[in-house]
């Protein structure tokens, strides 16, 4: 009890009373919570807990700030009673974000640096998106353990448990067995394991070291002097990545991009030049002209470009110096043909008079 009472938490039992839940493996689950409080150093300024009930819908029994001593709560758990159809895991877990960890319901401000842990106790498959929700849960500071009993899904206990997963999931193969868990959690919550307390001040991992700790960073992350908070590692520093044309840095990994007129490859690290005058790709009226992974606009003879660079316009074939008619130039769309004054006949150069 002793390595207990300097570890207060804002501890919320979450616990599935769906239809697959029969009374008597109902009645299993109020036992464990009743062992689990025995264990704890409970009060108002030691551990504060509250507990919810979910099936298709969620009730709060109680929130944190209702009672501060065992006796009451047990006595509020015995009368807990179950909701019957549906599994809505991840509504449950939103409503304790939403409802329950407020200030307004008993959860102690931030400053206080008390930890918000979640268990969730379940036999099923939730029935909504779990996933996101718990990720938005685990970001907002709530430690989340998943218990499964019998058929629950593994995957799903998975994909709403915090890291490191080996110390927040757990499995039992029956409710009758569910009360040897309480030791686990005895041993999470009140052994001097720093770690799995959440009261240290790891920015990242936290590695337990005998009574005490060490923090590490997660992959492409690189230890402070502080020895306590991480710093992206420059994967696009020469020499760290594949890339053929841009490194982009991407918080702690990095994607490769290519240069416009490029197109990544299947490998995605190296690239190809686009045929930029590819049908649909430019915008030139008349001609396209590739140019190493870009293009340029040209005009058929006869025509010329035009200031936007895209569009042509016909030349006049008669402007002065364009011809070689002695006397009279005649404009025929893109061609011109050679005449002459009155009283003048065209030779058979089809050019000069006489």
């Amino acid at each position: 009890d002793a390595a207990c009472k300097n570890r207060p938490l804002d501890l919320v039992f979450i616990i599935d009373s769906s239809r697959s839940v029969r009374p008597e493996e109902f009645e299993k689950v109020k036992i464990f919570l009743s062992k689990m409080i025995d264990t704890l150093d409970v009060g108002e300024r030691t551990t504060r807990v509250a507990v919810m009930n979910y099936a298709s819908t969620v009730k709060i029994e109680f929130p944190l700030r209702t009672y501060f001593d065992k006796a009451s709560m047990k006595e509020a758990i015995s009368h807990i009673e179950p909701l019957s159809a549906g599994t809505m895991t991840g509504l449950a877990i939103q409503t304790a974000m939403d409802e329950v960890f407020t200030e307004e319901m008993g959860t102690r401000p931030a400053t206080f640096n008390i930890p918000k842990v979640v268990i969730v106790v379940t036999d099923g498959r939730p029935q909504d998106q779990v996933q996101d929700v718990a990720a938005s849960a685990r970001t907002a500071g709530i430690e989340i353990y998943a218990v499964g009993v019998d058929r629950a899904d593994m995957q799903s206990l998975r994909l709403m448990a915090s890291e490191p997963l080996d110390e927040h999931v757990f499995y039992v193969e029956t409710y009758g067995v569910i009360e040897k868990l309480t030791s686990k959690f005895r041993a999470t919550f009140c052994a001097a394991n720093v770690c799995a307390l959440g009261t240290h001040d790891c920015e990242q991992v936290c590695v337990s070291n005998g009574g005490s700790y060490l923090c590490d960073c997660y992959e492409g992350y690189t230890l402070n002097p502080d020895k306590r908070t991480c710093s992206a590692v420059d994967m696009c520093a020469p020499g760290r990545h594949e890339c053929d044309q841009i490194c982009v840095s991407n918080n702690g990994s990095y994607v490769c991009e290519c240069y416009e007129g490029y197109t990544l490859n299947p490998d995605k690290t190296t690239c190809s030049a686009t045929d930029m005058c590819a049908a649909g790709r430019h915008d030139c009226a008349q001609v396209c002209l590739s140019n190493d992974g870009s293009y340029s606009c040209g005009c058929f003879e006869g025509y010329t470009l035009n200031p936007d660079k895209k569009t042509c316009s016909a030349v006049d074939m008669c402007a002065p110096g364009r011809h070689d008619c002695e006397q009279v130039c005649v404009r025929d769309d893109l061609f011109y043909t050679c005449d002459c004054y009155q009283g003048y006949t065209l030779n058979p150069d089809k050019k000069t008079c006489s």
